[in-house]
C-alpha cells in the first residue's frame, strides 16, 4: 500500500448523486468530479521545527475537499484513482 509523506492524505473519491433534490437525473457527461473523499492514507504530519504536527484527519473518514486545490494531484496506484493533497486543502470531515 501507498503511505504519503509529511502532512499529505490520499483520498478515494466519492461519488455525488446523480439526482438532483427535485429528481432530475443529471447525465454523466455533465457531472463535476466529486470533492468528498474517504481518507485511505494518511502521512505523520507536517514537521514544526524538531516538532511533528499530528493530523486531523484519520483513515475512514470521509471529508469535504477544495475543487481547485493547487496540491490536489490526480494519481493511479494499482490501477486505481485515487487523489493526493495536503491536509491543509481539505476543508473539513462530513459526520
Amino acid at each position: 500500500m501507498f503511505k504519503p509523506l509529511y502532512n499529505y492524505v490520499l483520498l478515494e473519491r466519492v461519488e455525488e448523486e446523480n439526482k438532483t433534490a427535485g429528481g432530475i437525473i443529471i447525465p454523466d457527461n455533465a457531472k463535476e468530479k466529486p470533492s468528498r473523499g474517504r481518507v485511505i492514507a494518511v502521512g505523520d504530519g507536517a514537521m514544526d521545527g524538531d516538532d511533528r504536527i499530528p493530523m486531523s484527519v484519520h483513515v475512514g473518514d470521509v471529508v469535504l475537499f477544495a475543487k481547485w486545490a493547487s496540491s490536489a494531484n490526480e494519481v493511479k496506484i494499482d490501477g486505481k484513482d485515487y487523489v493526493l493533497i495536503k491536509e491543509t486543502d481539505i476543508l473539513g470531515i462530513l459526520e
